[in-house]
């Protein structure tokens, strides 16, 4: 059964959401896991792709938005809820519960103090209790 962490982040900042998502996907990534990073749009996907290029200055994630390259690298983002045949570890940074969560080891949701976004993540995290999904909670 996927296991689900719940990573509640002290301030608003959309842009600290991602660059947590980037160290998960980093730390993940450096175990040899596979990540697939749930994003809410294109242009989010996008950001993140930036992000990974830059967030740390003294390491690189290699990761991929290109379904062809997917297989080529630990990390794939993307917003259409297709992980290819990543099954390892789930990020989302989107405030949608992505239809293909339950195939994967690891789900970590990202909640930050927006009020939407952490409403959102509330709701989420009443689905997957209600459903019986292992949860935990990190307030960082």
């Amino acid at each position: 059964m996927t296991r689900i962490d719940f990573y509640v982040l002290p301030d608003d900042s959309v842009e600290q959401q991602h660059i947590y998502a980037c160290r998960l996907a980093q730390k993940a990534s450096k175990q040899g896991l596979r990540v697939y990073i749930h994003t809410e749009s294109a242009a989010q996907s996008k950001q993140l792709d930036d992000l990974l290029w830059s967030f740390s200055p003294s390491s690189f994630v290699p990761h991929t938005m290109s379904a062809d390259e997917c297989a080529n690298n630990p990390v794939y983002i993307n917003h259409s809820g297709d992980p290819i045949d990543i099954h390892d570890v789930l990020i989302n940074v989107s405030t949608q519960t992505p239809e293909c969560f339950a195939r994967f080891e690891r789900f970590a949701e990202l909640v930050n103090q927006n009020e939407n976004i952490k409403q959102a993540g509330r709701e989420r995290f009443k689905f997957y209790k209600s459903r019986g999904y292992p949860l935990n909670t990190h307030k960082i």
